[in-house]
């Protein structure tokens, strides 16, 4: 393992946060020494422009090359889920290690934390991953949920069913889905029974379908001494399952943003997290705010903290991991951020220069190849004298960029 400071010269001792193996940090890394990231994806890539900025030296694993985190990494290793070798080489040359999304083997993982310090650690992943873990973790911390039933195998259909007992419910398996995939909309126990059919009979979290309002998240960030700052509420709209406009400050009521707040501080709190983790939330037109799922990692909906806030989601989850306290979360303008999918390629490149039309507006792409439905190219932040104003302009930016 590469060390390139004296730890007698430093002296910050880190306590274990909830995770097997080597589970203690002996000094905070500082610039100079290497920081691993597990993923090589845009999130990965805008992790790995802070660290570097920042003086660290950033080595990413990935499993293929030219990924988009590489083009900013000072070594990268591109390795299969059961390549152990590959995985174990990987983490004796980083200083801590941490993960850009949660669908990572559970096993290499945890093989790694026997090497060097991962945050956060096996636990707080092996709670994300997996829905029917992570729908339990969030009522045992008391936290409010919409309706849910466990499903693995047929007998449980009928009695899951009506223990949710609403009009119309989601089936979601349990591993895998993101972004509207493994998921499927059911009105009756025989729709459930064909949708988990489709879905290759595989463990499944049936949730009740809410009477929503809107959709937020908050971002938290918590250090080893358990100090938390929040980003957030944040409001989401998506699109076919897609997160594709977030704006902020939400614009929700006092009561909804305080509760949203707690609510994110609790899971990572609970969690024992060292990191970053984004909850988020339904908001009914009764007025509930009920969680819906979380991340350990920075979020897509976080992304505008790059321009709207004084540390960003990444550098928080940066400062974080490398056992520093977190800083302050100062907003410094409301923004709107807009997704740019594949989907705006179809008529050719699109017209970057109109951009220029737009004051505070800022374009982030992330290096991938080909364009395709569906696929997240890059995002749009603007920044405004007002949430409503940014998001007028924001959308209206996208709309000039496409080739008719």
């Amino acid at each position: 393992m590469s060390k390139s400071r004296d730890a007698s010269a430093i002296g910050t001792v880190l306590p274990a946060a909830g995770q097997r193996g080597f589970d203690t940090l002996a000094e905070a890394i500082l610039p100079g020494q290497t920081v691993g990231i597990l993923g090589g994806g845009q999130l990965g890539r805008m992790l790995a422009m802070v660290a570097r900025r920042s003086g660290y030296r950033v080595h990413v694993l990935a499993d293929e090359a030219g990924s988009p985190a590489s083009h900013f990494a000072h070594k990268t290793v591109v390795a299969a889920d059961n390549d152990r070798a590959a995985w174990c080489h990987f983490a004796e040359t980083c200083d801590v290690v941490t993960m850009e999304f949660e669908n990572l083997p559970a096993l290499r993982v945890e093989e790694i934390c026997e090497l060097v310090p991962v945050r956060p650690g096996l636990l707080v992943l092996e709670t994300a991953q997996n829905r029917a873990a992570e729908k339990t973790f969030l009522a045992a911390c008391g936290l409010p949920l919409p309706k849910f039933g466990l499903i693995s195998h047929d007998g449980d259909i009928a009695r899951v069913w009506d223990e949710v007992a609403v009009p119309a419910a989601v089936l979601k398996t349990a591993g895998g889905g993101y972004d509207g995939k493994g998921q499927a909309v059911v009105h009756s126990a025989h729709e459930l029974e064909h949708a988990w059919q489709r879905l290759g009979r595989l463990p499944c979290t049936l949730e009740q379908l809410v009477d929503l309002e809107c959709e937020i998240s908050v971002l938290v960030a918590r250090d080893w001494r358990g100090e938390t700052v929040t980003y957030g509420p944040l409001l989401n709209q998506h699109a076919h399952h897609i997160l594709d406009l977030t704006v902020c400050p939400a614009g929700v009521d006092e009561a909804v943003e305080s509760a949203a707040c707690a609510f994110a501080v609790r899971v990572a709190q609970r969690l024992e997290l060292v990191g970053l983790v984004c909850v988020e939330f339904f908001v009914t037109r009764a007025g509930q705010v009920l969680v819906n799922e979380i991340a350990p990692r920075a979020h897509n909906s976080g992304h505008l903290t790059i321009e709207a806030f004084a540390c960003s989601q990444f550098e928080q989850q940066l400062r974080c991991v490398c056992g520093l306290p977190v800083a302050p979360a100062t907003p410094v303008r409301p923004a709107a951020m807009v997704n740019l999918l594949g989907d705006l390629w179809a008529g050719g490149e699109p017209m970057w220069e109109r951009l220029a039309e737009f004051p505070s507006c800022y374009l982030h792409l992330y290096d991938k190849h080909p364009p395709r439905p569906g696929r997240k190219m890059g995002h749009i932040t603007v920044c405004a004298d007002s949430s409503s104003l940014a998001r007028e302009l924001a959308l209206a930016a996208r709309k000039a960029i496409v080739r008719a």
